[in-house]
């Protein structure tokens, strides 16, 4: 999806626009989409498919952009950055209208310190690296390795829920009244938690601010589902 571009750049008008290294179901693609379409960034969608051609991320091409293998790559310019968090605070320093973190020192941590829960603690032990791992190599079956996903995502957004829900901070959104960088990183937790029918009872919280964040339709636009590359 391509946006009107942001005019408050500063000197990185003058670079061409930023081109996203993706995937339609990768959830940290889905975290960068989020905040280039809320930021009004315009920028290109280069598709890497995860697992047509056995992963085209193992692709030399690629791996010359990204070491790891991984998505998502932004170039910008002759930038190449990887890792979404650390795209998510690049966006925020060369695009800083509209903010996607708080103007305080203690919100800024808060929201990082959610965006961790996500990205750091729950999203790397059930993406796609892993589960593959699981049945290939350990020779677990189907069932198991839901067991496991559900485990493992429900343990990680039970504490944010009980983060949103201890705090006077939140607001319509993860942090205050507009959406941020924990914004983000949960709703495509939670779309991953969905396609594996996760149990969500236990996050009220939680499903109030995804069903929030889906009437922005910049947000909608970033949806899987509606991707160039969706199958």
């Amino acid at each position: 999806m391509t946006t009107e571009p942001n005019r408050s750049r500063g000197a990185h008008t003058r670079r061409a626009d930023p081109v996203l290294y993706g995937y339609w179901r990768s959830s940290a693609s889905y975290r960068v989409r989020m905040a280039l379409n809320l930021k009004g960034v315009a920028h290109k969608h280069r598709t890497v498919h995860l697992v047509r051609d056995g992963g085209q991320q193992h692709a030399p091409d690629y791996l010359d952009l990204n070491p790891q293998g991984q998505v998502p790559t932004l170039v910008h310019g002759d930038h190449v950055l990887t890792q979404s968090l650390a795209i998510l605070e690049y966006l925020e320093e060369v695009f800083p209208e509209p903010a996607l973190l708080p103007g305080d020192p203690d919100g800024r941590a808060r929201v990082r310190a959610l965006c961790g829960v996500i990205a750091c603690d729950t999203h790397p032990l059930n993406n796609l690296g892993v589960l593959k791992y699981l049945v290939s190599m350990i020779g677990i079956d189907d069932d198991a390795k839901l067991a496991w996903y559900r485990h493992w995502v429900g343990r990680g957004l039970d504490a944010f829920e009980r983060l949103l829900a201890g705090s006077d901070d939140t607001g319509r959104f993860c942090h205050g009244d507009r959406p941020t960088l924990a914004d983000c990183c949960l709703l495509p937790q939670v779309y991953n938690a969905r396609r594996f029918t996760c149990d969500e009872s236990n996050w009220p919280e939680i499903r109030r601010i995804c069903a929030e964040l889906d009437t922005i339709s910049a947000i909608r636009d970033a949806a899987p589902e509606n991707q160039p590359d969706a199958d």
